[in-house]
């Protein structure tokens, strides 16, 4: 199998699918690494396929530490506002042999992944917002 060129193949997707910018494809393929190491060391060292919902949760993390509570602003940017987003950038790069998937995984799997505000901004609230959220309404 030929390897395929990373900007060219960044290149083909774009010139059909416009949602995303291109920092997207290059951000999600960095969180992917992130997520296979993490997997990586929880698993002593055995390198496996990784779930949508893994790659979701490395995502979710992986932002975090690079963007902070920038998070949502730099994915916004890029056209990403939902957990489907990721998957249909993920399955944009499958479909050009960028990554690889099983039978089993679906565009599917990023369909119900996580809120934006409680993945990316909550993170960042003030104790005091925190706390006054966590207090049940009395009437």
């Amino acid at each position: 199998m030929q390897e395929v060129n990373f900007d060219e193949a960044v290149e083909k997707i774009l010139a059909s699918d416009v949602r995303f910018q291109r920092d997207a494809y290059t951000f999600v393929r960095e969180a992917l690494d992130f997520t296979q190491k993490l997997i990586s060391k929880e698993n002593k060292g055995t390198v496996r396929h990784v779930t949508g919902q893994e790659l979701l949760d490395g995502i979710r993390q992986y932002s975090l530490i690079q963007f902070g509570p920038m998070t949502m602003t730099v994915l916004e940017e890029w056209g990403i506002n939902h957990s489907k987003d990721f998957g249909d950038i993920v399955f944009n790069m499958v479909e050009i042999g960028l990554l690889a998937k099983t039978e089993k995984d679906t565009r599917d799997d990023f369909q119900t992944g996580y809120d934006f505000t409680e993945a990316f901004r909550k993170p960042f609230w003030p104790q005091s917002r925190l706390k006054a959220e966590a207090k049940p309404v009395v009437n």
